[in-house]
């Protein structure tokens, strides 16, 4: 059994037991056919990744890490709020009829802003930090911007990442861990999906800056299991479980500026059969 299928299988049968059902309740999000979509959820889920140990790609369904790594390449490398510049149709349905999903994720990694050290954006802070200050305990990004949260067409979900580096005993490199902060996440649809990019991130950016990876850690202040979904849950956590893949970064690239998504690959990698024509709450 994979770490990233213990750690999915152990936080949905805590939900499913543990957790509190919004039914009833003033909820936002509904269904297709207009009628609300309950979740049975916890808050403050704390899930954590040893990237050294293995890649946490889960194994009880396959998780599309190119399409997942194009998508994290589209709002960190492109900076782009454009659904048109991806090849996947997750974002669609919050897109003007120009594409544009308004001044979230992508858009918010593009505006540059002052320093000390200059005019940057947000991501080449951090390589600047990571490079010259490995040590700061300042080196995060943040998309949730309360100005420009009424240009937004979808408020950010995963929006804040915390990355620390530490000195491990007899190593000559740094370890890179990140901090992935999530306002909220619905576990079936999100939660492996999310996990790949980010991991595919630091991957990427402690090449970018010459550094081993150590962890990822997994932070969601509202961890969610739709009412639609529970039964797909409950069949998913009831699958055997295959060993871990092995993840593959092109070897020979060294800017995070030029990763694209086919310098990813997942080696033997077993999984479960895929889930389809699962309901998407909006």
């Amino acid at each position: 059994m994979s770490m990233a299928d213990k750690i999915f299988i152990d936080m949905c049968r805590d939900i499913l037991e543990n957790g509190t059902s919004t039914e009833g309740e003033k909820v936002r999000p509904h269904w297709e056919d207009g009628t609300p979509a309950y979740t049975i959820k916890k808050f403050g889920v704390v899930n954590r990744y040893d990237l050294r140990a293995e890649f946490p790609a889960f194994t009880l369904r396959r998780t599309a890490i190119k399409s997942a790594t194009e998508e994290m390449l589209w709002i960190w490398q492109q900076k782009s709020n454009n659904v048109n510049e991806l090849h996947s149709h997750i974002w669609d349905a919050w897109a003007d009829e120009t594409g544009s999903i308004g001044k979230a994720y992508g858009y918010q990694m593009s505006v540059k802003h002052q320093y000390k050290e200059g005019m940057m954006d947000q991501v080449d802070r951090v390589i600047y930090d990571l490079k010259n200050n490995p040590f700061s305990r300042r080196i995060m990004t943040n998309l949730y911007v309360h100005q420009d949260l009424h240009e937004m067409n979808l408020y950010p979900c995963a929006y804040s990442m915390t990355f620390n580096v530490t000195q491990r005993p007899g190593e000559e490199k740094l370890t890179l861990n990140a901090i992935l902060n999530q306002r909220s996440q619905d576990v079936l649809t999100a939660n492996n999906w999310n996990v790949v990019q980010y991991a595919v991130l630091v991957h990427m950016l402690a090449r970018t800056c010459d550094m081993n990876v150590g962890e990822l850690v997994h932070v969601i202040a509202d961890a969610h299991i739709y009412d639609r979904h529970v039964d797909l849950v409950k069949e998913l956590i009831s699958r055997e479980p295959f060993p871990a893949p092995k993840f593959e970064l092109n070897p020979e690239k060294h800017d995070f500026y030029e990763f694209t998504r086919d310098d990813v690959k997942l080696i033997d990698y077993q999984y479960g059969p895929q889930i389809e024509d699962i309901p998407v709450a909006v």
